[in-house]
């Protein structure tokens, strides 16, 4: 069997409250996820909630990034997709959890679109 896309779910726990919610680093934090794990950024969009917490995502050329952040929780979820094989998602995960100083952490690696033949899904 042959996977179209690798999607990585990050729960992310005992984080460090300042990091998620500034949505500056975050951005950056992401950015460079993308950058580390060997992927083409196409866009982004982040939206600071009241009184707190931080929503973005980094598109890129082959699916996703994103992250969803409570600070007065201390937890973040994230999710990394990427599709085909040159992108490397574990490195781009280990980096999120690593700047947002995760001492709590789930992983869950999914593989989506899994051929079962050459006809199709």
């Amino acid at each position: 069997m042959n996977a179209l896309g690798r999607h990585f779910l990050l729960d992310l726990k005992d984080c460090d409250r300042a990091v998620l919610n500034d949505m500056g680093l975050l951005r950056e934090i992401l950015l460079e996820a993308a950058q580390e794990c060997g992927a083409t950024v196409l866009g982004e969009s982040f939206h600071r909630f009241e009184p707190q917490g931080i929503s973005g995502v980094v598109v890129i050329a082959e699916s996703h990034l994103c992250i969803h952040t409570w600070p007065e929780h201390g937890y973040a979820a994230a999710d990394i997709f990427t599709c085909g094989h040159r992108v490397v998602p574990e490195k781009a995960a280990e980096l999120i959890m690593r700047r947002l100083g995760a001492r709590n952490r789930s992983v869950l690696e999914m593989h989506r679109g899994i051929m079962n033949s050459e006809k199709g899904l």
